[in-house]
């Protein structure tokens, strides 16, 4: 080839270098051209979202909320939150080891299984099946040691109750699949699954302090007396609040099934008993507000028997003669308060009652309450003698602590609950019951029974304790006996000025060499109520003072006058 010829040649070969190399250029440039558009439409986006996104509703899959809002007490102290946990599964079709020797490992690390029972679950047909919730990381830890890889771990909301045993009938608990099974996780479901909402925690009335001394009081009373059962209302006698509720047996709401199945009943709210004595301030009550008692100092015939039809009434502290109003109260005489019972009358009775909310179920946010009995259509003049004393009507503990508070609060009833007020949950108006003078009245009675009735053991120094002693004989094989009985005792401090209620009951108690045998309410509850007061009141904002005192003259002058004839 001349070199005529190869001159062409690489004219055109260079030409072609500097096509490819613009092509490329261009092509580069286009790529950054997009590349900048893509990423100038991410800032963008950015931008808006920050601007004009309304971050008061948080999505649902916001992986920085726990999948259900916690419960606090009063005062912010946890009971129920949601962490995270282990779950152990396994994949029978992908087993790889021998079922019957797996089986047998796996009950010895998670023994709720038998072994038979581990080995139909890995022989199954199944894709998928749960060998554990809720795990620990040590078993964990152990089961994963067994390198078995159809078995997997992952990770779950658990619901954690951190006060573990404590104001578990109040809480309640959850399933495995986090829905709310009884108590406030079951009332306020919805409310705690709301991703708008469970980032802000629900405050409960109760106070984690005072529901672990009430706790402990009433498991140290049911120990020493042998009870079945026991349970306990603190409530603030203005609001409503219920400070704190227990109900023994206890349960453990981090493993409900595992409790025993009586444990899981709520006696304070669910369970109705006859309340005996505990009534009968309320008949009086009655009877002054509808002008039947014009005072302390009115007069009754005591005998030792009262007989009505063919029932015949008796007292344990009989009088054999008159008797005043203040003596009535003092000693509990069931023949004075069924004659008060019976000049007051069924009618007027009942509906002291319904205004008191005694006839229906209690008023609470629970689930859980029990149906009240009352005579029905039977409520004639021996019900209403009786009623008048505590007999023939059952309600649940709550319905007392409830009657008490509208007793003493000025007269005024109002639901109880177990929300703590606050703006959104304010205190209600209430409806009138006594009156107010009615409900001052009443305070020097209740003080005179703790001072020098039935209830001495319930005073507790300084806080200026007034109450009522109530036991109530059960029934068995369609019979009343005194071989078991229901004791309780409803006290309000301080009686000056009255701002707390406390009842404490105990389900069949037995006699001790302390009691001298006897298992009267003034010897095994009142105490329980003592040492509540005691342990709680400074904590509730009562300062105790023995240098005040609610005003007796009114109810001592007719108890002394009758000591001194």
């Amino acid at each position: 080839m001349t070199a005529l010829a190869v001159e062409p040649e690489r004219a055109r070969l260079a030409g072609d270098r500097q096509q490819s190399m613009a092509l490329t250029y261009h092509r580069l440039m286009l790529m950054m051209l997009v590349f900048a558009g893509v990423t100038l439409l991410i800032v963008v986006r950015l931008l808006f979202l920050q601007l004009f996104t309304d971050r008061s509703v948080v999505p649902v899959g916001n992986p920085l909320l726990p999948a259900r809002g916690d419960i606090v007490d009063r005062n912010g102290v946890p009971l129920a939150r949601t962490i995270d946990a282990w779950s152990i599964a396994v994949h029978p079709r992908k087993l790889l080891g021998d079922p019957d020797e797996l089986a047998v490992k796996l009950n010895e690390l998670i023994p709720e299984r038998s072994v038979a029972q581990y080995r139909a679950m890995l022989t199954s047909d199944r894709n998928f099946t749960y060998l554990s919730r809720r795990a620990a990381p040590e078993l964990v830890a152990a089961v994963n040691a067994l390198g078995e890889p159809a078995i997997v771990f992952d990770r779950e909301p658990e619901r954690l109750y951190p006060q573990t045993v404590m104001a578990s009938h109040v809480l309640g608990w959850t399933d495995m699949d986090g829905r709310g099974v009884a108590g406030m996780e079951r009332v306020l479901d919805e409310r705690l699954s709301d991703p708008a909402k469970r980032g802000t925690p629900v405050a409960l009335s109760i106070d984690a302090r005072v529901q672990a001394v009430l706790e402990s009081e009433l498991s140290a009373a049911m120990t020493k007396f042998s009870a079945i059962g026991a349970a306990g209302i603190v409530m603030d006698i203005e609001t409503g609040e219920v400070l704190a509720l227990a109900s023994l047996p206890q349960l453990n709401p981090n493993a409900p099934g595992q409790s025993a199945i009586e444990a899981g009943f709520n006696r304070a709210t669910l369970g109705v008993y006859e309340l005996g004595s505990t009534f009968k301030p309320f008949t009086v009550a009655m009877a002054m507000d509808a002008g039947v008692v014009k005072g302390f100092g009115q007069h009754y015939n005591c005998p030792a028997g009262l007989k009505v039809g063919r029932f015949t009434i008796t007292d344990t502290h009989p009088f054999g003669r008159s008797c005043t109003v203040a003596e009535i109260m003092k000693e509990s005489s069931n023949i004075g308060t069924a004659q008060i019972a019976a000049e007051l009358g069924g009618v007027r009775q009942k509906e002291f009652l319904r205004k008191m909310g005694f006839l229906e179920p209690i008023s609470i946010e629970l689930n859980e309450r029990g149906r009240t009995l009352t005579p029905g259509s039977n409520w004639g003049e021996v019900a209403t003698m009786t009623v008048g004393y505590g007999h023939g009507i059952a309600v649940t503990p709550l319905h007392l602590a409830s009657g008490y508070a509208t007793l003493f609060n000025g007269g005024f009833w109002r639901p109880a609950t177990l929300l703590k007020h606050d703006r959104g949950h304010p205190v209600p108006k209430g409806r009138r019951v006594f009156t107010e003078d009615t409900s001052y009245r009443m305070r020097s009675l209740l003080r005179l029974v703790v001072t020098e009735g039935t209830g001495k053991k319930a005073d507790a120094p300084g806080y200026r304790v007034g109450g009522k002693t109530g036991t109530a004989e059960k029934i068995s094989g369609g019979r009343y006996t005194g071989a078991a009985v229901v004791t309780t005792f409803a006290g309000v401090f301080p009686m000056d000025k009255p701002r707390y209620v406390v009842v404490a009951m105990l389900d069949d108690p037995k006699g001790t060499a302390d009691t001298y045998g006897f298992h009267t309410a003034g010897w095994n509850v009142a105490p329980v109520v003592s040492r509540v007061i005691g342990r709680t009141g400074s904590l509730l904002g009562v300062r105790p003072n023995e240098a005040v005192d609610a005003d007796m003259q009114e109810v001592l002058r007719y108890v002394q006058r009758e000591q001194a004839h």
